[in-house]
Protein backbone atom coordinates (compact mmCIF):
# COMPACT_ATOMS: atom_id res chain seq x y z
CA UNK A 1 0.00 0.00 0.00
CA UNK A 2 2.56 2.30 1.07
CA UNK A 3 4.67 1.58 -2.38
CA UNK A 4 0.91 2.11 -4.03
CA UNK A 5 0.38 5.69 -2.29
CA UNK A 6 4.45 6.23 -2.89
CA UNK A 7 3.99 6.15 -6.82
CA UNK A 8 0.28 7.13 -7.22
CA UNK A 9 1.67 10.73 -5.57
CA UNK A 10 4.53 11.17 -7.46
CA UNK A 11 5.35 13.19 -10.84
CA UNK A 12 4.32 12.60 -13.45
CA UNK A 13 1.66 9.93 -12.00
CA UNK A 14 0.06 12.62 -9.21
CA UNK A 15 -1.44 14.26 -12.52
CA UNK A 16 -3.99 11.17 -13.37
CA UNK A 17 -4.46 10.41 -10.04
CA UNK A 18 -5.88 14.03 -9.02
CA UNK A 19 -8.33 13.90 -12.59
CA UNK A 20 -9.00 10.38 -11.94
CA UNK A 21 -10.40 11.93 -8.04
CA UNK A 22 -12.18 14.56 -9.46
CA UNK A 23 -13.91 12.25 -12.16
CA UNK A 24 -14.72 10.08 -8.94
CA UNK A 25 -16.53 12.92 -7.35
CA UNK A 26 -18.14 13.90 -10.43
CA UNK A 27 -19.80 10.51 -10.64
CA UNK A 28 -20.80 10.10 -7.56
CA UNK A 29 -22.71 13.28 -7.57
CA UNK A 30 -24.24 12.48 -10.91
CA UNK A 31 -25.60 9.34 -9.14
CA UNK A 32 -27.22 10.94 -6.61
CA UNK A 33 -28.89 12.72 -8.95
CA UNK A 34 -27.73 16.30 -7.92
CA UNK A 35 -26.48 17.28 -11.60
CA UNK A 36 -27.22 16.04 -14.57
CA UNK A 37 -24.82 13.62 -16.29
CA UNK A 38 -24.67 15.53 -19.46
CA UNK A 39 -23.91 19.18 -17.52
CA UNK A 40 -20.72 19.52 -18.27
CA UNK A 41 -21.18 18.12 -22.09
CA UNK A 42 -23.38 20.86 -22.51
CA UNK A 43 -20.68 23.86 -21.48
CA UNK A 44 -18.06 22.12 -23.18
CA UNK A 45 -19.97 22.06 -26.64
CA UNK A 46 -19.21 25.21 -27.29
CA UNK A 47 -15.51 24.83 -26.73
CA UNK A 48 -15.07 22.06 -28.63
CA UNK A 49 -15.30 23.90 -31.47
CA UNK A 50 -12.35 23.43 -34.69
CA UNK A 51 -9.25 21.10 -33.94
CA UNK A 52 -10.92 19.97 -31.18
CA UNK A 53 -14.03 19.03 -32.30
CA UNK A 54 -12.47 17.17 -35.78
CA UNK A 55 -10.27 15.52 -33.50
CA UNK A 56 -13.02 13.96 -31.26
CA UNK A 57 -14.59 12.94 -34.76
CA UNK A 58 -11.71 11.10 -36.32
CA UNK A 59 -11.27 9.44 -33.06
CA UNK A 60 -14.85 8.33 -33.47
CA UNK A 61 -15.32 9.81 -29.97
CA UNK A 62 -17.63 12.97 -31.05
CA UNK A 63 -20.91 10.93 -30.02
CA UNK A 64 -19.69 9.81 -26.86
CA UNK A 65 -20.05 11.95 -23.50
CA UNK A 66 -17.41 14.20 -23.08
CA UNK A 67 -16.94 13.36 -19.14
CA UNK A 68 -17.22 9.89 -20.16
CA UNK A 69 -14.57 10.01 -22.66
CA UNK A 70 -12.19 11.97 -19.90
CA UNK A 71 -12.95 9.44 -16.91
CA UNK A 72 -11.39 6.82 -19.54
CA UNK A 73 -8.49 8.53 -21.03
CA UNK A 74 -7.67 9.57 -16.64
CA UNK A 75 -8.03 6.00 -16.14
CA UNK A 76 -5.84 4.63 -18.67
CA UNK A 77 -3.32 6.81 -19.05
CA UNK A 78 -2.78 6.56 -15.05
CA UNK A 79 -2.64 3.14 -15.18
CA UNK A 80 0.01 3.44 -17.90
CA UNK A 81 1.65 6.34 -16.19
CA UNK A 82 1.88 3.77 -12.84
CA UNK A 83 3.69 1.45 -14.67
CA UNK A 84 6.33 3.16 -15.86
CA UNK A 85 7.10 5.26 -13.01
CA UNK A 86 6.90 1.92 -10.74
CA UNK A 87 9.28 -0.06 -12.94
CA UNK A 88 11.41 2.41 -14.16
CA UNK A 89 11.74 5.85 -12.70
CA UNK A 90 11.63 5.04 -9.11
CA UNK A 91 14.42 2.11 -10.27
CA UNK A 92 16.48 5.63 -12.18
CA UNK A 93 18.76 8.20 -10.10
CA UNK A 94 16.96 10.87 -11.65
CA UNK A 95 16.88 13.78 -9.25
CA UNK A 96 15.67 17.01 -11.24
CA UNK A 97 15.33 14.82 -14.38
CA UNK A 98 12.04 13.25 -13.44
CA UNK A 99 10.21 15.97 -13.86
CA UNK A 100 10.92 16.99 -18.04
CA UNK A 101 11.04 13.28 -18.35
CA UNK A 102 7.68 13.08 -16.48
CA UNK A 103 6.10 14.94 -19.09
CA UNK A 104 7.50 13.42 -21.67
CA UNK A 105 5.73 10.35 -19.90
CA UNK A 106 2.60 12.27 -19.35
CA UNK A 107 2.12 12.66 -22.85
CA UNK A 108 2.75 9.78 -24.02
CA UNK A 109 0.79 8.31 -21.17
CA UNK A 110 -2.29 9.95 -22.96
CA UNK A 111 -1.50 9.14 -26.62
CA UNK A 112 -1.46 5.82 -25.40
CA UNK A 113 -4.46 5.79 -23.46
CA UNK A 114 -6.44 7.08 -26.52
CA UNK A 115 -6.37 3.15 -27.97
CA UNK A 116 -8.35 1.17 -25.20
CA UNK A 117 -10.53 4.09 -24.74
CA UNK A 118 -12.06 3.82 -27.98
CA UNK A 119 -12.29 0.16 -27.94
CA UNK A 120 -14.72 0.93 -24.63
CA UNK A 121 -16.69 3.69 -26.17
CA UNK A 122 -17.09 1.78 -30.12
CA UNK A 123 -19.68 -0.39 -29.07
CA UNK A 124 -21.23 2.78 -26.72
CA UNK A 125 -21.80 4.96 -29.54
CA UNK A 126 -24.57 3.37 -31.02
CA UNK A 127 -26.57 3.45 -27.51
CA UNK A 128 -25.77 7.52 -27.50
CA UNK A 129 -26.67 8.19 -31.18
CA UNK A 130 -30.10 6.38 -30.39
CA UNK A 131 -31.09 8.18 -27.00
CA UNK A 132 -29.98 11.72 -29.30
CA UNK A 133 -32.33 10.65 -31.81
CA UNK A 134 -35.01 9.16 -29.36
CA UNK A 135 -34.89 12.36 -27.17
CA UNK A 136 -35.39 14.60 -30.03
CA UNK A 137 -38.58 12.96 -31.31
CA UNK A 138 -41.88 13.49 -29.88
CA UNK A 139 -42.45 11.59 -26.32
CA UNK A 140 -44.93 14.56 -25.74
CA UNK A 141 -47.68 13.38 -23.42
CA UNK A 142 -46.03 10.24 -21.98
CA UNK A 143 -45.38 10.27 -18.06
CA UNK A 144 -42.16 9.68 -16.72
CA UNK A 145 -40.79 9.36 -12.97
CA UNK A 146 -38.30 12.17 -12.10
CA UNK A 147 -34.68 10.43 -10.82
CA UNK A 148 -32.93 13.91 -9.60
CA UNK A 149 -33.70 14.82 -6.06
CA UNK A 150 -35.54 18.31 -7.49
CA UNK A 151 -36.87 19.50 -10.79
CA UNK A 152 -36.40 23.07 -10.96
CA UNK A 153 -36.20 25.68 -14.38
CA UNK A 154 -33.12 24.89 -15.52
CA UNK A 155 -32.17 21.28 -13.71
CA UNK A 156 -33.77 18.45 -13.24
CA UNK A 157 -33.87 14.31 -14.99
CA UNK A 158 -36.72 11.77 -15.26
CA UNK A 159 -36.97 8.50 -17.14
CA UNK A 160 -38.99 7.67 -19.65
CA UNK A 161 -39.60 3.54 -19.80
CA UNK A 162 -39.37 2.71 -23.22
CA UNK A 163 -39.78 -1.34 -23.07
CA UNK A 164 -36.02 -1.18 -22.44
CA UNK A 165 -33.23 0.48 -19.79
CA UNK A 166 -35.41 2.97 -20.03
CA UNK A 167 -34.58 7.01 -21.03
CA UNK A 168 -33.03 9.54 -19.29
CA UNK A 169 -34.65 12.75 -20.32
CA UNK A 170 -33.76 16.51 -18.85
CA UNK A 171 -36.77 18.23 -17.64
CA UNK A 172 -37.80 21.84 -16.45
CA UNK A 173 -40.79 22.76 -13.90
CA UNK A 174 -41.49 25.28 -11.75
CA UNK A 175 -39.46 25.08 -8.74
CA UNK A 176 -42.54 25.61 -6.81
CA UNK A 177 -44.30 22.99 -7.66
CA UNK A 178 -41.98 20.30 -5.72
CA UNK A 179 -41.17 17.54 -8.16
CA UNK A 180 -39.19 15.06 -6.52
CA UNK A 181 -37.03 12.26 -6.67
CA UNK A 182 -39.72 9.69 -7.89
CA UNK A 183 -42.55 11.80 -9.09
CA UNK A 184 -44.44 10.98 -11.79
CA UNK A 185 -44.81 13.69 -14.20
CA UNK A 186 -46.30 14.59 -17.62
CA UNK A 187 -43.72 15.67 -20.56
CA UNK A 188 -46.50 18.51 -21.97
CA UNK A 189 -43.50 20.88 -23.91
CA UNK A 190 -40.34 20.42 -25.29
CA UNK A 191 -37.94 23.42 -24.84
CA UNK A 192 -35.96 23.41 -28.06
CA UNK A 193 -33.37 25.97 -26.56
CA UNK A 194 -32.66 24.02 -23.64
CA UNK A 195 -33.36 20.34 -24.93
CA UNK A 196 -35.36 19.38 -22.15
CA UNK A 197 -38.89 19.14 -21.33
CA UNK A 198 -41.23 20.53 -19.75
CA UNK A 199 -43.41 18.83 -17.09
CA UNK A 200 -46.38 19.02 -15.47
CA UNK A 201 -48.24 16.64 -12.90
CA UNK A 202 -50.70 13.86 -14.16
CA UNK A 203 -53.05 16.01 -12.36
CA UNK A 204 -52.67 19.18 -14.62
CA UNK A 205 -52.40 17.18 -17.69
CA UNK A 206 -55.93 15.58 -17.48
CA UNK A 207 -57.20 18.79 -15.99
CA UNK A 208 -58.13 17.76 -12.96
Amino acid sequence: MEIFLQVSLAFPTVIFSFLLCLAVVYWVIVAFGLIEIDVLDVEADSALEGPAAALLSKLKLRDIPLTLVLTLLSFFAWFISYFIDLWLLSLLPLDWLRYPLGVVIAVLALMLAVAPTRLLCAPLRPLFLKLEVTSSKSVLGQTAVVRSGRVTASHGEAVLEDGGAGLILRVRADEQLGFKRGDRVVLLEYLEAQHAYRVITEDEFRGI
